[in-house]
Formats: C-alpha cells, structure tokens, sequence
C-alpha cells in the first residue's frame, strides 16, 4: 500500500517537472513585439472609413493597437 503512494507521489512529481520545464522553453520563444516596427497596413475605421497607417500616421504619433475578443458580443 505505501508503494503505490509512493509511485503515485513521484509520478506526480514527474509530471509537474515535464511541465514546468517545457513551460519555460515556450515562454524563451515567446517574439517580443513591442517597440518593432510595423509593416504598412490599411484597417477600417468606425466612420465607414479606412485609415492607411503608413501615409497618416507613421512617423507622426504613436500607434497602439488592442483587441477585446466578444467586445460587443451579446455574450
């Protein structure tokens, strides 16, 4: 009875390791985006629009872009 708590134990134990180490690996490939240059890009704009961010803004102000998944959703 105490053998299988203790395989039980340090398969947990395992488990945990094998997954706190691979973990970490994905987090070092993680590519950092802020402070990059974009590329030229054209979105729509909220007044029936397109904003072209090459010839409006770059260069002139800073750009943040932000996304809210189900923003207006009826969710």
């Amino acid at each position: 009875m105490k053998k299988q708590g203790f395989n039980r134990w340090v398969l947990i134990s395992l488990l945990f390791l094998f997954l706190f180490l691979f973990s970490g690996a994905e987090a070092a490939k993680k590519v950092e985006l802020i402070g990059r240059e974009t590329l030229n890009f054209t979105l729509p704009s909220t007044q029936d629009g397109l904003i072209n961010y090459a010839e409006e803004y770059y260069g002139k102000h800073h750009l943040i872009i932000t996304f809210f998944p189900a923003a207006f959703t009826p969710i």
